[in-house]
């Protein structure tokens, strides 16, 4: 068996913890794993690292990347030049799979963001699943509707099968008396957005319903890198496969999922699986309550103080404050897009940023420049890279630091200073005992992360 992760999504509606540059799939928001990595563990049980494919937009292949290195090396991420919806991301990624493999694999396609605890009854469906692709079948994961949830899409299932049932029809997100309707009918599930099918079976669906992307898959070379080039990724079309292929196929069977899921795509569904206190409340961070209860309240960095407050959800980052009811944390999207429409910072990147060598902070931005404090823990280095559109000017604040400039070795103390020049190849370092604490000015007429070219990276970056 073969599988893949799409691990593409924005996560907006846990905004502002998700960032478009950061969403939630890279986040820990379940123990002390990201939910990408959860997602590539619960395959990685049954099925080899090397088998696992996982596509992504361009802009999070980096971060990626390296989450997944710290498990395996053997995986395999699909970068797309552009956001396409999840069908040309499918179609790509299956064709990937054929390209390297001779067989006629059977293969499983997960959504990188949801939350699976009990892996026993997963692979069990998982194995129910595999009996009706063997029989040519593309198979969805159908989950028990628990209450009328009107952020779903739901699967309406007709006669049952040996194993599982035949599909009927994919229904739109209802409103609230239509859902209540469906979980009395007994016949409807949520549409959990997991397939599983041969690949012979999806490349004819795809050449059946969706001519204009599968007209494109043989121009797909992955002989020498994975990623997908531009010129032909973007003549495909922007389309779910919900709408490309399950809603128009005949093929089409369910099984119900027997483990617990949850898609954690709101705070209402974080909320619901997190452990909670005595009054109800979900409380992370520096939290000062009196008589609150059934909230979720989280504080990045500042004191959050609420008093006298019911079925809420506060959330503070260094950056963003926002607030809302209980019921109705479907809608925090809709503030995401407002900001997006005003072009605000808050919704592409955290003021405070992690990676594997230790983290930076952007204190000030303008016109053409950006101030960050960069601190680099012992033993820890960035990779060798270069910008294109941007110069950086370093001065150390704490510490030692190794440079390379242009294979050149500087050693700076505090108060020392160094000039990087556009498209100079460079690497900051420190080998020392002690964290490594610098400012850097960048100065350029492009000032963003995906100006990073990366020529040798510890962490798998490249």
């Amino acid at each position: 068996m073969k599988a893949i992760i799409l691990a593409g999504g924005s996560g907006s509606r846990l905004w502002p913890l998700s960032r478009d540059m950061y969403p939630k799939q890279l986040l820990n928001l379940d123990r002390n794993e990201s939910l990408l990595q959860q997602t590539f563990n619960r395959l990685n049980s049954f099925i080899n690292a090397s088998d696992i494919v996982t596509v992504t937009n361009i802009k999070h292949f980096s971060d990626i990347k390296m989450q997944l290195n710290g498990i395996d090396r053997e995986n395999i991420v699909i970068a797309e030049p552009l956001g396409k919806n999840t069908a040309p991301a499918i179609a790509c990624s299956i064709e990937y799979l054929k390209q390297k493999s001779e067989n006629d694999d059977i293969v499983l396609i997960v959504p990188s963001d949801h939350l699976i605890r009990d892996l026993d009854k997963f692979n069990q469906t998982v194995k129910e699943a595999e009996k009706l692709a063997n029989d040519g079948y593309i198979v969805t994961f159908g989950i028990k509707p628990s209450y009328p949830e009107t952020g779903y899409g739901y699967i309406k299932t007709l006669k049952p099968l040996e194993t599982g049932y035949k599909v009927d029809k994919f229904v739109e997100k209802p409103d609230y008396e239509t859902a209540k309707e469906y979980i009395k009918s007994g016949n409807y599930y949520w549409n959990g957005g997991i397939f599983m099918g041969k690949i012979s079976v999806f490349m004819e669906e795809f050449g059946k319903y969706t001519s204009d992307i599968y007209a494109q898959l043989d121009n797909l070379d992955f002989s020498k890198e994975t990623k997908i080039q531009y010129g032909i990724y973007e003549k495909m079309p922007s389309i779910s496969i919900d709408y490309a292929i399950m809603e128009k196929s005949e093929k089409i069977a369910l099984v119900e999922l027997l483990s617990d899921w949850n898609d954690l795509g709101s705070w209402q569904s974080l909320y619901g699986v997190k452990p909670k206190d005595e009054n109800g409340n979900v409380i992370e961070g520096k939290v000062i309550t009196n008589n609150v209860k059934n909230s979720l309240i989280y504080s990045q960095k500042e004191i959050v103080a609420v008093s006298d407050l019911e079925d809420v959800v506060i959330v503070e980052t260094e950056d963003a404050i926002m607030a809302c009811k209980m019921d109705k944390s479907q809608n925090v999207k809709k503030l995401y897009e407002n900001l997006k429409t005003q072009q605000s910072d808050t919704t592409k990147l955290h003021k405070t940023v992690f990676r594997p060598w230790g983290y930076y902070t952007c204190m000030n931005e303008g016109d053409g420049y950006l101030t960050k404090t960069i601190c680099v823990m012992p033993h820890q280095k960035l990779s060798i890279q270069s910008h294109n559109h941007r110069s950086e000017h370093w001065v150390v604040l704490e510490g030692k630091a190794l440079v390379i400039k242009e294979n050149k070795e500087y050693i700076l103390s505090d108060g020392d200073s160094i000039d990087i020049p556009v498209q100079a190849k460079h690497s900051l370092q420190n080998p020392y005992d002690k964290e490594l604490k610098i400012i850097e000015v960048q100065k350029g007429d492009y000032i963003s992360e995906d100006d990073i070219i990366r020529y040798q990276d510890c962490y798998g970056r490249v």
